[in-house]
């Protein structure tokens, strides 16, 4: 199934890896904001972490489709991600999130902190109350 992309963090634009992954490989942006997690601050990179009551905004970027498998891939790499490996440090995983344009809720790749990191960062992680990554301050 290819579905868009939510990126929270360092792809989002204006971020450091933005251009990297994203520039010529998406046909659109959109701001939107994804409910039930919030976003803790990890080392020079944020993490989403399931949590009733949060939110974290974001972009809901849809890949060219000659681009998809490529970019998925990538995205991957990226964070980390191989399915079903218990290193991962993010898990890919399916979520609703809602378009700031329109309210609308579009099914959607998000990369979320893997189980072991999740509770760490609960435990002693920084948590970014304001949900946005741009305004970590």
């Amino acid at each position: 199934m290819r579905l868009p992309f939510f990126v929270y963090g360092t792809l989002r634009p204006g971020e450091v890896n933005h251009d990297h992954f994203l520039r010529g490989r998406t046909g659109s942006q959109q701001p939107g904001r994804l409910d039930g997690v919030v976003l803790y601050d990890g080392p020079g990179y944020p993490y989403a972490v399931e949590e009733p009551g949060g939110t974290v905004r974001g972009e809901l970027v849809t890949a060219l489709p000659e681009a998809y498998d490529d970019l998925l891939a990538a995205l991957d790499l990226l964070e980390e991600y191989a399915p079903g490996d218990p290193r991962n440090l993010y898990e890919r995983i399916e979520c609703d999130v809602v378009r700031d344009a329109d309210g609308v809720s579009v099914r959607a790749w998000v990369y979320v902190a893997a189980p072991a990191v999740a509770a760490g960062l609960r435990a002693r992680g920084k948590l970014i109350d304001s949900g946005d990554w741009l305004l970590r301050g």
